[in-house]
């Protein structure tokens, strides 16, 4: 399993960011607007249940990753939300804490030859299904962010007897404390891989952008072409544009 940002040391809380900051469950999500995973599986205990999310569908370059987490029944850590609106201090924070307390989390990742044979809404999913296959115990359901399932033959090929019941759910990531807490493994496991390849290929600021298609990322493509690290079906890094249609959407 890749390695994770570090985790707590047992009777120290993880560092939270700066003072100042804001804490984004009581400004950015609502206690109303969460979902309980119990209301989701009634009759799963939360020990069954891993949450699910990714981190790099929309990139130019570099992989997409997926997260799978389980949390102990009544934990609450604070702060929890869509990883793309956590400050970069506190997401470090965030994720040692989920994996101090976490009863287990996979990750999943699949990289740019794969994701430009199949398009990136397979890969996704494929990622999806590795991070819940290497959970050192296998959920019966699952709650993925957005509204596609994993597909059964996904799980088959990976030996599963019998698949995990899934219910998708848009914005999960932001509502579901289980989904988030995937989004923000994901997230900073991506972005320090993003980091480290910048070094590889130095060319094009992945270490900033983290292989989104920002103004410095296109400029760089235009001056020296695309690497190794570029999804090639992608519109923007070469040759004529790939219609959307192509890649799929999780939403």
């Amino acid at each position: 399993m890749a390695s994770m940002p570090r985790k707590a040391e047992p009777g120290k809380r993880p560092a939270r960011g700066k003072r100042n900051e804001t804490p984004l469950q009581e400004s950015l999500i609502p206690e109303a607007a969460l979902i309980d995973a119990r209301t989701l599986f009634p009759d799963l205990q939360p020990s069954l249940v891993a949450g699910i999310d990714e981190a790099g569908r929309g990139c130019l370059a570099g992989p997409v990753v997926a997260a799978a987490v389980i949390l102990p029944a009544g934990v609450t850590i604070a702060g929890l939300a869509d990883s793309k609106i956590v400050p970069p201090s506190r997401r470090d924070g965030l994720a040692a804490e989920i994996g101090a307390v976490a009863l287990a989390w996979g990750l999943g990742v699949v990289w740019p030859p794969e994701i430009d044979r199949v398009n990136i809404l397979q890969a996704t999913l494929k990622a999806m299904c590795h991070a819940a296959s290497v959970l050192k115990a296998r959920p019966a359901g699952l709650l993925i962010d957005g509204n596609q399932a994993i597909p059964e033959a996904f799980f088959r090929a990976r030996g599963w007897a019998r698949p995990p019941e899934q219910r998708t759910v848009v914005d999960g990531d932001a509502r579901v404390p289980v989904i988030s807490a995937a989004s923000i493994l994901a997230k900073t496991f991506r972005d320090a891989l993003m980091i480290k390849l910048d070094r590889r290929y130095p060319a094009y600021g992945f270490a900033r952008h983290k292989g989104y298609g920002s103004r410095e990322h296109l400029e760089a493509l235009a001056a020296v072409g695309p690497c190794p690290l570029h999804r090639k079906t992608f519109r923007g890094v070469v040759g004529a544009p790939v219609p959307e249609r192509r890649q799929g959407s999780l939403v």
